[in-house]
């Protein structure tokens, strides 16, 4: 649930029109002869899959993609009939029949899944909808050779929607697994029944058409990460993290500031009291690695220094010279100043982890921009 804006330490502003444009740039990039379905799970990467998966359903999408059960009936519930719920992580025994009777399609990655689901179709004495996704390459999910060829051809229960797999190393173009992936697919992908297939995700659609198969699943990239880091972002941007300021402290050269005294001032100096820490998905460490901006001077970045705390954080503004700065002054941490790829870099993670990791104590504002 999001906080009150005027009682809220940050603020989180989610833009739902960026988000259509993404999913259509994608379709634009992959040609009429490829769908793009669209990775709602976890919470749609933090961001709020009952805000976003309606606007990607607007913008013409029919293929979700979530990992667990309760996502795929909460999106069931969201969307109605008119959408293929593909539930990624597969059925766990007990689940089966939830998932066939909301018209979930598991994606089945075991040959204990498949027993699973081959025998509710027998108590049934219907044909069920499920995913087959072979393992390429990944070693996580899927069938791997020796489970298709033991499996044989005895797939007469189900009606397979799709046939897909993931690629392990998408954001490194040149990277050989992509490749070696792209030909185990291939090898393996005739030995299961017809079905559309599906292999790339957000970076591995821009691998080029080889990769795009019948469908595509991108994620990230539809909510601002750049999916292909070796190039500028051909994404909007998405999401816009605001902190705001508690009180502020001038102190002196040698004083510590923080838990464990990890940050010794070197200078006079001003520090200011954010409020947001790692209990809002701002990682512990982030002290010296990450930065934020005062929206007055994008140009002058403001070093995290020391440890964060569960619910605050020490912000550095003494580059801001006398420059007021007021309690409930917002300093931006992720947005048009601080792209979500380069803040994660600097926190050595990646842009899904900083996204899903923000929590429910911010002020959520939804907008509605045009291109």
């Amino acid at each position: 649930m999001s906080a009150s804006r005027d009682g809220a330490g940050g603020w989180l502003s989610i833009d739902l029109g960026a988000i259509g444009t993404n999913y259509r740039r994608l379709r634009e990039h992959v040609g009429p002869a490829t769908q793009v379905g669209a990775a709602v799970k976890a919470d749609a990467y933090g961001l709020g899959v009952s805000k976003v998966a309606p606007v990607l359903h607007r913008a013409g999408c029919r293929n979700f993609f979530v990992a667990t059960v309760d996502e795929a009936l909460a999106l069931r519930t969201l969307l109605g009939p008119d959408a293929t719920i593909f539930q990624l992580n597969g059925p766990f025994a007990g689940s089966e029949a939830t998932l066939a009777d909301a018209a979930i399609t598991p994606v089945l990655n075991s040959p204990a899944q498949i027993a699973l689901w081959r025998a509710l179709a027998k108590r049934r004495t219907q044909r069920l909808p499920c995913a087959l996704q072979i393992d390429s390459g990944m070693s996580r999910f899927g069938l791997n050779e020796a489970d298709i060829l033991a499996l044989g051809n005895d797939f007469a229960a189900f009606d397979v929607k799709l046939v897909m797999s993931h690629l392990a190393c998408a954001d490194e173009p040149d990277h050989r697994q992509n490749t070696a992936q792209l030909a185990t697919f291939r090898r393996l992908r005739p030995l299961l029944p017809h079905a559309p297939s599906s292999l790339a995700a957000s970076s591995g659609i821009y691998l080029g058409p080889d990769f795009h198969f019948d469908l595509v699943r991108p994620g990230v990239a539809l909510y601002g990460g750049n999916p292909t880091p070796d190039r500028a972002n051909p994404m909007r941007g998405t999401v816009t993290l605001s902190i705001r300021m508690i009180q502020e402290r001038r102190i002196e050269p040698g004083t510590a500031v923080g838990y464990s005294a990890r940050f010794v001032a070197s200078r006079h100096s001003r520090i200011a009291t954010l409020s947001a820490g790692y209990a809002d998905g701002l990682p512990r460490a982030a002290g010296g690695r990450a930065v934020a901006v005062h929206p007055e001077r994008p140009d002058v970045p403001l070093p995290i220094v020391g440890r964060v705390s569960m619910d605050c954080l020490a912000l550095d503004i003494t580059d801001l010279g006398e420059m007021p700065v007021p309690p409930g002054t917002a300093f931006e941490l992720i947005g048009p100043h601080r792209p979500i790829d380069a803040v994660a870099a600097g926190l050595d993670t990646i842009s899904y982890e900083l996204l899903t990791s923000l929590g429910h104590r911010y002020h959520r504002d939804y907008i509605e921009s045009m291109e």
